[in-house]
């Protein structure tokens, strides 16, 4: 698959800074205080458990579950972050390969395999929602736990640059050049979407939403970047959702 290729916006976005992103997202606070916390937190315990990372990255959910005792397979669209996973990862009980989380099925994913699944901010590159939580069902054992992570529908349509002149209800692609990621700035583009599609696509999907997180900065945000702290402490930039497989998917 091309990087130009239009299902392929993540992989287009991601591929000319990944060793910067696996090198600064480990502590940048918008991961590290903020989002990754609380996904982590509704995730739970994964001891012993199959765990599929959906959207990798640079492997820091993966080492993290394979630290506390998970066995993780990560898949990432874009081949300089499987290969950074990988590292990451070396000597873990972790695995990976190259999908596209826009373009299921999975072909290297058996069914039933997995008694949870992660997506920490990876669906805002998925278009059209509900065939990936379909896969998720497919690859998901019954009763399995889904948990993932996106930004905010109503915080991203009230920045214009994101809203574009549309309505919250529309389905808006957009980017913006990301700061905090050193020069060049990596250009981002990816999809807002009202809430309602997001908790419909994985309903219709069989998956029940069991707590939705709206989270707040851990403390220490306060002394690590006060502007930050104050600006997430007033409005969330992100959801965190966890949900359960509620019936067999065929």
């Amino acid at each position: 698959m091309s990087s130009a290729d239009p299902t392929s916006i993540g992989r287009t976005a991601y591929a000319g800074f990944a060793e910067r992103y696996a090198e600064i997202a480990v502590t940048k606070p918008h991961n590290a205080l903020y989002e990754r916390p609380a996904t982590r937190h509704l995730l739970g315990n994964v001891n012993g458990r199959q765990v599929l990372d959906a959207g990798c990255g640079p492997g820091i959910n993966s080492a993290w579950l394979a630290e506390q005792g998970a066995t993780v397979h990560g898949i990432d669209v874009t081949p300089e972050m499987i290969a950074l996973a990988r590292q990451r990862c070396d000597g873990l009980a972790a695995t990976f390969d190259v999908q596209d989380l826009s373009a299921p099925p999975f072909a290297t994913l058996a069914e039933h395999r997995f008694d949870a699944i992660v997506s920490a901010l990876a669906l805002d590159y998925v278009e059209n929602l509900e065939p990936t939580f379909r896969e998720f069902a497919r690859v998901a054992k019954p009763g399995a736990t889904l948990v993932w992570s996106m930004g905010h529908p109503m915080r991203d349509w009230l920045d214009a640059r994101t809203r574009r002149n549309r309505t919250y209800f529309d389905v808006t692609r957009f980017g913006m050049y990301w700061s905090g990621f050193g020069e060049p700035k990596p250009y981002v583009e990816s999809y807002r979407r009202p809430l309602a599609d997001i908790l419909n696509a994985a309903a219709d999907a069989g998956w029940q939403l069991e707590r939705m997180v709206e989270p707040l900065p851990l403390p220490e945000m306060a002394c690590v970047d006060p502007r930050l702290y104050r600006e997430l402490s007033q409005a969330p930039a992100f959801l965190c959702l966890r949900a359960r497989l509620a019936r067999p998917q065929g």
